[in-house]
């Protein structure tokens, strides 16, 4: 990417070539924001950051998830060589913590981190030593069962929006308006026979949002885990049912900001089509999905806050708070979804019913 602000990049390939697929806006402004800066921090914080994550909130949610893993792997037999690998890890706090609950009970898993980010790479080497780094899923070990976290992964990935117009479905696309602000334009290629047909009929205005990238990358993990044996975590806000419209939004500061006004210097997100995941699995056994809050309070969050408070009675309010912040059906609980991936020949984890929910 050239010095020059990706702001103008755009503006000057716009006006050269025409419009930008959403999808191509999306993936270059992210991939410029999180190879430049830790974006993470909490609204409280003087260190700033433009968002927090369930990991950042408390160590329980890292360390119910590394419990929840483990009794996984005890479950299926306590296999000898196991690898850790989470997609787009953060600072690492969660692995960090996942890893200390693992070894608490006798699991220590080689790890591998799928992180792109420069910035992010530096930060994750501190909190967790001896993490090997890839760019993408392809180049992970294959040889050993994998146990998968994807924690806020999949929100980030570009996604492709088509828009019923009056001239019939249409991408949506990013152009320039008179005085060279971005604007959403439909495209010009007809796009109705890639509309499902129960939805080509949708009111003008109508937006369908997909996510390829998203679905090629569970195609892959799924049949990795159908052959190597192990299980995968996805937890991220979403949904379980096809829904029309937008989803698209942007964070800065902890505050939400217009998605086409300063690209590449805010954090751009879509919520995440639980079922088109779903669809995409390969091989590998859909155990559900689920609420985080379902997760959290059946992997037992009250129990462990209330255990933290006995061990550090001054902490109280705030280990309560965390913890219904991340469960709580009015805030994190219900939101975000978890859902949950199995080898065939390994026994249906925690918290999921053994035939798929959705």
């Amino acid at each position: 990417m050239s010095e020059r602000p990706l702001a103008e990049t755009f503006r000057r390939l716009i006006r050269a070539t025409g419009p930008i697929s959403l999808a191509r806006y999306m993936g270059e402004s992210n991939a410029h924001y999180y190879s430049t800066r830790d974006p993470l921090g909490r609204a409280q914080d003087t260190t700033g950051g433009d968002f927090t994550t369930a990991p950042e909130i408390s160590q329980m949610f890292g360390e119910l998830v590394g419990l929840w893993l483990t009794d996984l792997w005890d479950r299926a037999g306590r296999p000898g060589r196991v690898v850790y690998a989470e997609l787009g890890p953060g600072r690492g706090t969660l692995a960090k913590d996942a890893l200390r609950a693992m070894a608490a009970q006798g699991l220590r898993p080689d790890v591998h981190f799928v992180e792109g980010s420069p910035a992010l790479r530096k930060i994750q080497q501190g909190a967790v030593a001896g993490a090997q780094f890839h760019d993408d899923t392809t180049t992970l070990p294959g040889d050993a069962p994998i146990l998968l976290v994807a924690n806020e992964f999949f929100d980030a990935l570009p996604v492709r929006q088509l828009v019923r117009s009056q001239t019939g479905w249409r991408e949506r696309m990013v152009g320039l308006d008179d005085d060279g602000a971005f604007r959403f334009v439909a495209g010009d290629q007809p796009m109705k026979d890639i509309v499902p047909p129960d939805r080509r009929e949708a009111e003008a205005g109508a937006i369908i949002e997909t996510c390829p990238a998203a679905s090629a990358i569970m195609r892959d993990i799924s049949a990795r885990i159908a052959a190597q044996g192990g299980a995968m975590l996805t937890v991220d806000y979403g949904y379980t049912a096809a829904q029309t419209g937008s989803t698209l939004q942007a964070v800065r500061a902890h505050r939400k900001v217009d998605p086409l006004s300063a690209p590449g210097e805010a954090d751009l997100t879509a919520l995440v089509d639980f079922a088109a995941l779903a669809q995409a699995v390969d091989g590998a056994r859909h155990d559900g999905t689920i609420t985080q809050g379902e997760l959290l309070r059946a992997l037992g969050i009250d129990h462990r806050a209330g255990a933290l408070a006995r061990a550090a009675p001054g902490q109280e309010a705030s280990l309560l708070q965390a913890a219904e912040r991340l469960a709580g059906d009015d805030q994190m609980g219900s939101l975000f979804k978890a859902m949950a991936l199995t080898a065939p020949d390994w026994p249906p984890p925690a918290a999921f019913a053994a035939e798929p929910s959705v």
